[in-house]
C-alpha cells in the first residue's frame, strides 16, 4: 500500500514536469529500496514542485539539509535516458 500512495503522488505532483520526473523514478526504483530509503522518498515528496525543479535543473542551489545524495541518484536516473 506505502509502495502505491508513494509512486502516486510521485505521478500526480501538480506540474506535468515534476510528474515526468519523479514518476518514472518511482516506476523504477521504489520496489528496491528499504524502509529508511522510502522513508527518504517521502520526504522528498514533502518539498514544493517549485524547489525541487529548480534544484533538479540547477537552477537555484540545494539548500544543505536537502537529501542531496537522493536528488543525485534522481539527476543519474534522468539523464540515463
Amino acid at each position: 500500500m506505502r509502495l502505491r500512495r508513494l509512486r502516486y503522488r510521485a505521478w500526480h505532483r501538480g506540474t506535468k514536469e515534476m510528474d515526468l520526473l519523479l514518476g518514472p523514478y518511482a516506476d523504477a526504483r521504489l520496489a528496491t529500496m528499504d524502509g529508511a530509503e522510502l522513508d527518504r522518498f517521502e520526504t522528498l515528496l514533502e518539498e514544493a514542485d517549485t524547489d525541487l525543479l529548480k534544484w533538479l535543473m540547477g537552477q537555484e542551489p540545494t539548500p544543505e539539509d536537502a537529501d542531496h545524495d537522493l536528488l543525485a541518484d534522481l539527476l543519474r536516473f534522468r539523464t540515463a535516458k
